[in-house]
Order: C-alpha cells, then structure tokens, then sequence
C-alpha cells in the first residue's frame, strides 16, 4: 500500500485574487444606503445580524458624519 504524505503550502499561493476577502467588498454609498434604509423601514430581522459588524469610510464622510452627529437636534 502506498503511503500518502500531506503537504503543506503557504495560503498565499493559493489565494484567488479576484475572490473578495472578509471585509474586502466594495460597494457605492449611493447603493448601500437605499437597501439599508429599506430593511430598516420595513424591520427586516437579518439586518440586526449586522448591528455589530463595522464598516469603512473614508476620512472625509468620517469627518462629516461625526460633525453631522454633534450638530443635529436631538429627539
């Protein structure tokens, strides 16, 4: 009987590069917030699987956000 060795290789040769990475996926603002919104609205419950999850912006929307978060009127 033939003995079968494992192998082991570095991920990188073996990583796909047009496959997205966990936090890697791109999407439009102007297409996000619409869906987001939506599910809101209509209270979707699998959009609360994502409360927790972060997201990436760019400085400058940072910049804004936070601005925008001290200055608007409260309920």
């Amino acid at each position: 009987m033939a003995r079968q060795l494992l192998r082991v290789f570095p991920t990188a040769e073996f990583e796909d590069d047009d496959a997205p990475t966990q936090a890697g996926v791109r999407i439009r603002l102007g297409e996000l917030l619409p869906l987001v919104a939506m599910a809101q609205r209509m209270h979707f419950v699998w959009l609360q699987d994502f409360l927790d999850d972060e997201v990436r912006v760019t400085p400058d929307l940072y910049e804004v956000l936070k601005a925008f978060r001290s200055c608007r009127p409260s309920a």
